[in-house]
């Protein structure tokens, strides 16, 4: 009987220390919301004014998983990201009972379901491409889909082992990103190629230049297979790359030849180009020490800007120019960026890559320059769309993000990443299992790759790059679907060009890009 009563007395003095300490809380958040002068729903509704602020960090996560339809949620929806999921695990994609998807929105492309398609035995098969083809070392790409550029140092480390290991499992080659080739993407035996940003990392001098002798080590590397000039990014077109210092530790430093602990911007672009001549010369230059295909990266701006390219590509002959281009859409992406540019800068890659096609294929470059599409393409219907939009090659960022785990909690510029793949945090690394993540990797690129031949057999090809724009239809504003070929008359073999898009006699198309 004692110790029950003495039981009670110790609960009865927790329950009055618990109230007491509630309230002392409350008395110094009331305080401090009334003296403090930033925020006036708090001055002027102390310490309840505070739920308002708790409630928006954590509408975010109530709106992912309780309250967004599965293709309501931005930027990539709760479908989108499943069959990424579903791939990567190797599980199966089948649904039932119909699509989800809402075909009726604008700008929905639909595919051309042949009326007599190949029998089951002959199913669309991906050919290897050559890049570069007049270099010293060409490069056989073995593959449609492949990493984009994500940099270690934006990445973790074991999310870079991750992805070369599942790369090199898949056969897809892997972008380093503009922060330099270091060990781990090397580590796999994945082809790579070398990114080369405005500040030049990893290839700099002691003045920031660019080093021929560190190219030239760079390019000794067999598994380094070409060089892409960056000249801008989806996520911030206009601005250079941005890594705050909380992720430069001592290793990234040595790799990218920078202070360590110290953000580090690159340059808006590159200060020794400054027109499209000089561009040419830069390509010239690196091929020419690297012995590689050497291309670039831009997102499109106005098409009238890449015009002036090939004009001056044609003036200088076909040898001057770039092996590849790899076309960025404006829609964002993995980088940190103002939201600015991410909402506002540079043309959607689904209007950019048809544009650009046309005019490299005006030019009589189809065989000279391969395009490289890039920019929220994460699904089989994304990468066929860009097939059959002129494009030779696909690559993705965030699609593999996704595969290595990544749950879309946009935390990638502040190094608390919940899933280890953008963060320096070794507490947080650790839940990324490098042996269990890259085989995500390779399943979902071969399974995305399946994906797309199985969309090429159905539309009657046997390749997936013999897709056409008359093989997709997009759906208009009154409801009806047109043809692509339609809205971007095509220069491509096989498809007539209208009258109203076909060369005038000064060289140029009648079509207003």
């Amino acid at each position: 009987m004692g110790w029950t009563l003495w039981s009670l007395q110790m609960l009865m003095l927790l329950f009055v220390f618990v109230i007491g300490l509630a309230v002392a809380v409350g008395v110094a958040f009331f305080i401090v919301d009334r003296v403090q002068t930033k925020d006036a729903i708090r001055r002027n509704y102390p310490v309840i004014g505070r739920f308002r602020g708790w409630f928006s960090e954590l509408g975010e996560f109530f709106r992912q998983y309780f309250f967004a339809m599965d293709r309501e949620e931005l930027p990539f929806n709760r479908a989108q990201r499943e069959w990424i999921d579903h791939a990567s695990d190797g599980e199966s994609n089948m649904v039932a009972f119909g699509s989800t998807r809402n075909i009726g929105l604008v700008g929905t492309p639909i595919f051309v379901s042949a009326a007599f398609p190949p029998v089951d035995g002959q199913f669309a098969m991906t050919e290897p491409m050559v890049i570069g083809a007049g270099c010293r070392t060409p490069y056989l790409a073995r593959s449609i889909f492949n990493i984009s550029g994500m940099s270690y140092g934006a990445i973790s480390r074991p999310a870079v082992r991750a992805l070369s290991r599942g790369a090199a499992r898949a056969g897809i080659w892997m972008n380093t990103g503009e922060g330099s080739v270091s060990p781990y993407h090397l580590e796999g035996g994945c082809d790579i190629v070398f990114q080369i940003g405005t500040a030049k990392y990893g290839l700099r001098d002691a003045d920031g230049k660019l080093s021929d002798e560190k190219l030239r080590a760079v390019a000794g590397h067999e598994q380094v297979r070409m060089f892409e000039i960056k000249m801008s990014q989806g996520a911030k077109p206009g601005k250079g790359g941005i890594l705050p210092g909380s992720k430069i530790t001592a290793e990234i430093a040595a790799i990218r030849h920078i202070p360590e602990g110290e953000d580090s911007i690159s340059p808006n672009r590159h200060p020794e180009v400054s027109d499209w001549d000089e561009m040419l010369d830069m390509i010239a230059h690196v091929r020419e020490v690297t012995g590689k295909p050497v291309g670039f990266k831009s997102v499109i701006g106005s098409p009238t800007h890449f015009r002036e390219f090939f004009d001056r590509v044609k003036a200088r002959g076909p040898e001057s120019a770039p092996d590849f281009i790899t076309i960025d859409g404006g829609e964002g992406g993995t980088g940190a960026a103002p939201m600015p540019l991410i909402d506002l800068m540079g043309m959607p890659v689904r209007e950019a890559l048809p544009r650009i096609v046309n005019l490299r294929d005006e030019y009589g470059l189809k065989e000279r320059i391969r395009i490289v599409a890039s920019g929220k393409l994460v699904n089989p219907g994304d990468i066929a769309w860009a097939l059959a939009a002129g494009a030779d090659f696909v690559t993705s960022a965030r699609g593999f993000m996704f595969a290595l785990g990544c749950i879309q909690a946009l935390k990638c510029n502040k190094n608390t990443c919940p899933t280890g793949i953008t963060t320096h945090d070794k507490r947080l690394q650790q839940g990324l299992v490098v042996e269990e993540k890259e085989g995500r990797v390779a399943r979902y690129a071969t399974a995305m790759i399946k994906e797309v031949e199985t969309i090429a057999h159905s539309v009657g090809v046997s390749e997936p790059r013999q897709m056409r724009r008359r093989h997709v239809r997009i759906v208009q504003a009154d409801g009806a679907s047109v043809p692509m070929r339609d809205i971007y008359p095509s220069y491509r073999s096989g498809e007539p060009v209208p009258e109203f898009c076909r060369p005038t006699d000064a060289g140029h198309t009648q079509q207003v890009f």
